[in-house]
């Protein structure tokens, strides 16, 4: 069963930089995509960035490209979100997440992932 458990979400001023990672076990992640998404209060869960596991292929949302950069450790089974220039609408719950697909255009929808961690609060103050 795979488990994901996020870490390093919380508090910076606008402009500011963050660093998520996401630690990964239970099974070899080789057909997989890596992903997060994020949920602001009172909206849909969304997609923000996917990688995928074997080859490294990105995909970002367009609110945060050039900002945001997701990356993975292949021996550590860890993927990471580093956020750069952070804007209060940046602020939500960060949630990692698995696809079990090795395709970023099949990992972009909340209803891809077939595992989620429990998240983390990253809030950007004005």
């Amino acid at each position: 069963q795979v488990q994901l458990v996020e870490s390093g979400g919380g508090l910076v001023q606008t402009g500011g930089s963050l660093r998520l990672s996401c630690a990964h076990s239970g099974r070899t992640f080789n057909t997989y995509t890596m992903a997060w998404f994020r949920q602001a209060p009172g909206k849909e869960r969304e997609f923000v960035a996917a990688i995928t596991w074997i080859g490294g292929n990105v995909e970002y949302a367009d609110s945060v490209k050039g900002r945001f950069k997701i990356s993975r450790d292949t021996t550590k089974n860890t993927h990471d979100l580093q956020m750069s220039s952070l804007e209060p609408d940046d602020t939500a719950v960060y949630y990692c997440a698995a696809c079990p697909i090795a395709s970023t255009a099949n990992c972009w929808h909340p209803n891809h992932p077939t595992a989620w961690g429990q998240g983390t609060q990253v809030t950007i103050s004005s």
